[in-house]
């Protein structure tokens, strides 16, 4: 389940500007989300949990590529603002959906992170239509966020396997998901009076915007 958060010029393959569409960040997103179905066939299609664990381990690890490359390398673009952020919900809230099918993570650990992903990523979206500005997501959030996405494919890991590396994925699963559990709750709390200013901010600036 994502995250959103610095040196020489890389070759840009779109020209400057921010309604740029064919940026390598925006590819990057876009081979992630295309990576969705494959991790749906991999864990259900073969019956691989130790596949779809690898694929996953690996599309968490470029969670924060795509917004690495955009901030560093000028590469920064309208689309990318919302197609980054929303492949990392949409690839969290998928795995985390297809891993509770499985039933390789425990049902209860697996449920209290979609409510919080569905909480804040519906609060998002609706005061964002009442007018909110965008803000940085905190460190905590982020830690929260990776600590997750390296707690799923461990499940994975610990469920396909047998012997050393069985333990070895549930000690992994634990010692990141409960952690990143409690850091993304708290994260979720701190974002409250984010949001609320936010929102004002945002509804001052549609005000002074009206002639």
């Amino acid at each position: 389940m994502a995250s959103s958060a610095g040196e020489p010029a890389a070759p840009s393959i779109a020209p400057r500007g921010s309604d740029r569409i064919l940026t390598v960040p925006n590819v990057i997103s876009f081979v992630r989300l295309c990576c969705l179905p494959v991790f749906l066939w991999l864990l259900f299609g073969l019956d691989s949990q130790l596949a779809a664990a690898v694929l996953l381990a690996v599309l968490g690890a470029t969670d924060w590529v795509d917004g690495y490359i955009a901030r560093h390398f000028d590469q920064v673009s309208e689309l990318g603002k919302v197609l980054d952020p929303t492949a990392d919900r949409l690839l969290f809230l998928v795995a985390v959906g297809a891993i509770i099918i499985d039933g390789a993570a425990p049902l209860w650990f697996s449920i209290a992170v979609l409510v919080r992903e569905a909480l804040i990523g519906g609060s998002l979206v609706v005061l964002t239509l009442l007018g909110m500005q965008r803000f940085d997501v905190t460190w905590l959030g982020k830690a929260g966020t990776f600590s997750l996405m390296i707690a799923f494919p461990s499940f994975l890991l610990a469920a396909g396997t047998h012997g050393f590396w069985h333990h070895f994925g549930l000690v992994l699963a634990w010692g990141f998901g409960l952690p990143g559990l409690v850091f993304s709750y708290y994260s979720a709390f701190t974002y409250i009076p984010k949001m609320r200013a936010a929102l004002r901010e945002g509804r001052r600036a549609r005000r002074a915007a009206v002639p």
